[in-house]
C-alpha cells in the first residue's frame, strides 16, 4: 500500500494528522498519531485517498441542443419589425429590452439569448429556431475519443 503522506509503498496504518484520516507508513506516522482500527472503524478509511474523491459524473454538454438560429436571422427579425410598422425603440419597450440591444441584433452584432429569442418570436410572429437533426461529429473512421490531426489532414486533403 502507498503512504499518503510522502508516497512511500509500505505496510501502512491508519493514522490522524492534523485531523485527517490518512494511510501512513512507520516514518510518517510520527507526524499523526497512530488509530486503533476497530470493527467499529469506517473500512472507507483504509482506502487510500485517492479512491476516496469523489468525482462528478461528465455531462453530456450537448444534450438538449437541439435546435439553432436559422440563418439570416438578424434580416429576419429587422424585416418582420419593419413589417408591423415598428420603430427599434417600440419593439425594445415591447419586449422589454434596449434599444441599443435590438439595434445590435438587427445588424448581426450581438446574438439573441434563448429567452430574447421566445419574446421576438412572440412579439414579431417570426419563427427564428429550427430543428437541427442528430448528426454525428465523427468523421468516418475516427477515432471514438475524438478527432485527432490526421482527421483534419483527411479532410483537407479531399
Amino acid at each position: 500500500m502507498q503512504c499518503e503522506l510522502c508516497g512511500k509503498e509500505c505496510l501502512c496504518r491508519l493514522g490522524i494528522v492534523d485531523g485527517v484520516e490518512m494511510m501512513l507508513c512507520p516514518d510518517c506516522m510520527k507526524f499523526g498519531k497512530s488509530v486503533d482500527v476497530s470493527p467499529r472503524t469506517s473500512t472507507v478509511a483504509k482506502r487510500p485517498i485517492l479512491e476516496r474523491i469523489r468525482r462528478p459524473a461528465e455531462k453530456d454538454i450537448y444534450k438538449g441542443m437541439d435546435k439553432e438560429l436559422v440563418s439570416g436571422w438578424n434580416e429576419l427579425i429587422k424585416n418582420a419589425r419593419d413589417k408591423k410598422g415598428l420603430t427599434r425603440e417600440e419593439l425594445g419597450f415591447r419586449i422589454g429590452e434596449r434599444t441599443v440591444t435590438i439595434s445590435k441584433i438587427e445588424n448581426g452584432d450581438l446574438r439573441p439569448s434563448d429567452k430574447m429569442i421566445e419574446k421576438l418570436e412572440k412579439e414579431l410572429g417570426i419563427k427564428l429556431v429550427e430543428a437541427v437533426a442528430n448528426a454525428s461529429t465523427l468523421p468516418h473512421g475516427s477515432h471514438p475519443a475524438g478527432l485527432t490531426l490526421g482527421d483534419f489532414i483527411r479532410k483537407e486533403d479531399e
